[in-house]
């Protein structure tokens, strides 16, 4: 009914070339715009692939391509035969496939294919450029959609689904696979392009702008030679939402129309190199093309002098800039303008430079010094210009008034809104000034939005990339986090002898003094005891988990001195070219000398990191490379520092960077930055409650959870294959929330399925069951999670629906926490410090009440004492809350013993009212998830009387259950023996 040739296949063929209003017919409910866009196309032909001329061997469509030649070329125009000679070396660019490769071919036919080669077809044979595309005028092209395209490369046959060819060259391949099996995906698609065509029959490919994959509900694109894990999506900015056909309408809408295919052909494909001279090609994603475009449209329009671009930290803000500088240059309204590329740190200096490099941007300059920067202005350079924003600081007065010079400033929430930025914008009155910054803005840094952000953009920026669009699209990779606290035994009595002895000659004034710069956090961070136990940690844990997969790590300590101190430690363990420290050294330095290199030493260490063949596996740091480094075969971070807020986030970061065979950047932190619990669950199981046990009782349930499904589908003709009947059912949920409720209602429908199976009973309705799994899973996210919630469908629904066996991936991840969008913003969120609390003991109400009851005086000084050691982090999140639960059941207790009548009248939640007494701004936020959740069951689950029930213990115990599952924390016996107890004292 619903297959990849007319749910997917065709669809696109017609969004793209259009259709009648009569093949469309009047069918009700398709997505808003789909009917117009039908209707009107894309601006391509659609040419059945045996009306094509050319033999299976062809390539090109040598006519289409001689007619544009000669249309676009003068030259070739007064002779038509010069069309030939460009042919000819066309066709031996083919050929070199097999000699040079394929993306040397590709990088040769695209330079052929931007018209920057040249042929002497001029008058006393002067070379002139050969066009064989009208970038200006797109509607002067011939542009042509086929599908089921054979191609015959020796004794190789391939078959393409869709090839789109602009003057008869194949630009854009595209592979459809069915919306309706889950076990076969877009992947499938992009397997066979980058795995078995590419290989096999690679001439093909030699034009190549990009290919595509979709089973029409995730589509992806990716160059030759990508790796699949760097396969992209295509969103547009104004669209949010996407599932099913709905997300390949809006991706096909928006990306493979002829003026989109040729910008990114044109300025948004790169080819660069390696530092072993190998090539790669580059196109942009998504977010790229919108930013870069938007940057270059308000430059051109010239009325708004600033921009803020917004784009998470990892999601490629360096290679936005070289496609931004790139199509600034080449843009004939700006008339050779300058773009300088403004940068705030030397590290950050090295990186910017390189991506630049590699990527052979032409007409690259990167400043040595302050006096060359004011040369080059002064000279009025017209090229790309990489600097520092230091080299500005020295400048006097106006060093160029142009008004086509455009400044790119890197981490614009850092120094640039200071005296440097002002110095700039004094030599520059004139330029454009767009800020770059991948991190969250707080409120410290409001003065971005001031130097950067226009009045006409709405929020203040220009183009936004969050942390959540970053993962779901991923341009970076999920962060795990793994907390492996280490508890310190403080023999307090024998430090207060020794204390003693060793400061008896010393005031009372100096003897408090060394105390506190005793009691620093930094000597007991690096009390040789400490060191030894985690760098031992760090080997095990990278030795089981990370080396076998061939990743490395980065261990950030506490400063210098531990650097030091943890490389020493390393040493005892592992070979010393295993690690290697990165620090920053100051003259006359002694003590670490051995670690002060030159800027091409240090670089020439890096390169060995990123290498996965080097014998170098750790780095050792303590701030150099947390901001600017970019290593992705870098996996693991070993966190021993205290960070918080901009500075964590871009320090984390490093990790998320995709690489082949890396599903997640994981952070394991032995400080207490983050909170030792599991990840949730991924999918909310409240619609999946319903206990099913009686047989009869399931086949009157049948009909009418049947019906609820059906009903969404009002007016929809189920016997209307292809992809109109399958428009016709996703535009009937159109939002999350009736998919949702959609998906729900399914849920049950497909348990009482599974439980009646194989009963006769069911043939009656298995007509309608399988149209409404089929539908179910062409709007199903790929992932099976994500904003919405959804369920694995049973084995005997897929067998059904699919004649496939459901395999369950196996997840072993319950001891590390998976960051969210949602997480992240409580756990960074801003801390004002002048809201934290001075450390100081308030007991609450309900113990201060009781005046001098001795009960509540001794629970006050638990507290008081339970709180101190949280602060002081000798006491981890999970042993606080066992501590609290107990206090809190004690609270109960002795309340009892009081007046049990005025406080069954006046009971509230006491762990709540304990827990908001003793946290701070430090305390982890699932500890407080947890409390809430604990005393949502006392509010919620118990009842008069419930203690002595059977009944009422089971229902209490296994809410209890719930939530500890939640965090998983389930097998924590001690904790749910406490919490119970906690519960069972509460009237």
């Amino acid at each position: 009914m619903f297959n990849e040739s007319n749910s997917v296949e065709l669809f696109i063929r017609d969004l793209l070339c259009g259709k009648t209003g009569k093949q469309i017919g009047e069918q009700p409910g398709l997505y808003a715009g789909t009917l117009t866009q039908l209707a009107r196309g894309q601006g391509w032909v659609y040419k059945p692939a045996d009306k094509l001329h050319r033999s299976t061997q062809d390539v090109l469509l040598e006519d289409e391509l001689r007619a544009a030649l000669i249309r676009l070329n003068p030259e070739i125009a007064e002779q038509p035969d010069r069309a030939d000679e460009v042919l000819y070396r066309l066709r031996a660019v083919l050929l070199s496939v097999k000699s040079d490769g394929l993306v040397r071919a590709n990088e040769e036919f695209t330079i052929w294919l931007r018209g920057e080669r040249s042929m002497p077809f001029g008058p006393n044979h002067e070379h002139t450029s050969v066009r064989l595309i009208d970038f200006e005028n797109i509607g002067n092209n011939q542009c042509v959609l086929t599908n089921q395209v054979i191609f015959q490369a020796g004794s190789q046959t391939r078959r393409f689904d869709l090839v789109l060819f602009v003057n008869g060259i194949p630009l854009v391949i595209g592979e459809a696979k069915t919306p309706t099996r889950p076990a076969i995906s877009w992947v499938d698609g992009a397997v066979q392009v980058q795995d078995d065509y590419e290989v096999n029959v690679p001439a093909f490919f030699a034009p190549n702008v990009f290919s595509f994959a979709t089973e029409g509900k995730t589509y992806r694109y990716g160059a030759i030679r990508q790796p699949l894990e760097s396969w992209a999506p295509w969103r547009e900015e104004d669209n949010n939402e996407y599932s099913g056909l709905n997300e390949l309408q809006t991706a096909a809408l928006g990306m493979l129309r002829p003026a989109i295919i040729l910008d990114i052909l044109k300025n948004f494909t790169l080819f660069a190199t390696d530092k072993k001279h190998r090539k790669t090609k580059i196109i942009c994603r998504f977010q790229q093309y919108h930013a870069a475009n938007q940057i270059v449209d308000r430059v051109v329009q010239g009325r708004v002098k600033k921009g803020l671009i917004w784009h998470f930290q990892g999601s490629g803000k360096s290679l936005l800039m070289v496609f931004a500088a790139q199509k600034l240059r080449m843009h004939p309204a700006l008339k050779n303008p300058t773009v300088l590329i403004v940068v705030d740190r030397i590290d950050l200096d090295t990186q910017i430079t390189a991506t630049f490099n590699t990527a052979d941007v032409p007409n690259l300059i990167s400043t040595d010094s302050r006096e060359e920067l004011r040369t080059l202005l002064a000279q009025d350079v017209r090229k790309v210009i990489i600097t520092t924003i230091h080299k500005f600081g020295e400048a006097d007065g106006v060093l160029n008034s142009r008004d086509n010079i455009i400044a790119l400033v890197d981490e614009a929430h850092r120094t640039q809104e200071g005296d440097l930025g002002r110095k700039m914008r004094e030599a520059l009155p004139n330029a454009f000034l767009f800020g770059m910054t991948g991190t969250p803005i707080n409120q410290r840094d409001r003065n971005t939005f001031f130097a950067f952000g226009a009045e006409e953009d709405e929020k203040g920026y220009l183009s936004r990339y969050s942390f959540e669009e970053s993962i779901r699209d991923q341009a970076t990779l999920p962060l795990r986090f793994e907390s492996r606290l280490v508890e310190l035994r403080v023999d307090k009595q024998s430090i207060d002898e020794a204390y003693a002895n060793l400061t008896g000659h010393l005031s009372e004034a100096d003897q408090a003094n060394l105390a506190r710069q005793a009691a620093r956090m930094a000597v007991l961070v690096k009390a040789p005891e400490r060191v030894q136990r985690i760098v031992s940690d760090i080997v095990d844990h990278y030795q089981e988990k990370v080396e076998p997969n061939g990743f490395k790590a980065m261990v950030v300590t506490f400063d210098r001195q531990a650097c030091v101190l943890y490389k020493k430690a390393m040493d005892e363990i592992l070979r010393p070219e295993a690690s290697e420290i990165v620090m920053s050294v100051f003259h006359n330095e002694t003590e670490y000398k051995a670690y002060d290199r030159s800027k091409e030493e240090e670089e020439r260490l890096l390169d060995r990191f990123r290498d996965p063949a080097d014998p170098l596996r750790f780095l050792i740091v303590t701030s150099r490379l947390l901001t600017g480094f970019d290593a992705p075969i870098l996996q693991v971070m070993y966190l021993d520092k205290p960070m918080k807020e901009h500075n964590l986030l871009q320090g984390i970061c490093r990790v998320n960077r995709p690489y082949p065979g890396k599903d997640y950047g994981l952070i394991v932190d032995y400080i207490g930055v983050f909170d030792d619990v599991a990840r949730t669950l991924a999918f909310d199981e409240a619609n999946m409650q319903q206990v099913i046990t009686n047989l009869k009782a399931l086949h009157a349930q049948l009909p009418e959870a049947m019906q609820t499904c059906l009903a969404y589908f009002p007016n929809v003709d189920r016997t209307l294959g292809g992809w109109e009947g399958l428009v016709a059912a996703q535009a009937c949920l159109p939002d999350n929330e009736t998919r949702d409720k959609f998906a729900g209602d399914f849920s049950l429908l497909s348990q009482l399925w599974e439980a009646i199976s194989p009963d006769p009973v069911l043939s009656d309705y298995e007509d309608d069951y399988r149209w409404l799994g089929q539908v179910y899973e062409s709007v199903k996210p790929p992932s099976g999670s994500g904003k919405l919630l959804w369920h694995a469908l049973g084995a005997k629904t897929l067998d059904l629906i699919h004649e496939n066996v459901h395999v369950e991936r196996v997840r072993d991840d319950l001891d590390t926490l998976v960051m969210d969008a949602d997480f992240l913003d409580e756990l960074l969120g801003e801390r004002d410090p002048e809201k934290i609390r001075e450390v100081e003991i308030k007991v609450i109400a309900r113990i201060r009440k009781h005046g001098n009851n001795p009960k509540f005086i001794a629970l006050g000084k638990q507290l008081e004492d339970l709180k101190n050691r949280m602060e002081q982090g000798l006491v981890n999140s999970l042993d606080y809350l066992k501590q609290l639960l107990e206090i809190a059941r004690k609270v109960l207790q002795a309340e009892k013993d009081v007046d049990p009548e005025e406080e069954r009248q006046s009971a509230k939640a006491a762990l709540t009212e304990l827990f908001n007494e003793t946290k701070t701004t430090q305390t982890p936020v699932i500890v407080e998830r947890i409390v809430a959740d604990i005393d949502e069951i006392v509010r919620n689950v118990r009842f008069p009387g419930w203690q002595q029930t059977i009944a009422g213990e089971r229902e209490v115990k296994q809410a209890l259950r719930r939530v500890l599952l939640k965090y998983q924390l389930h097998k924590e016996q001690e904790l749910f023996d406490k919490a119970y107890g906690y519960i069972k004292e509460y009237y």
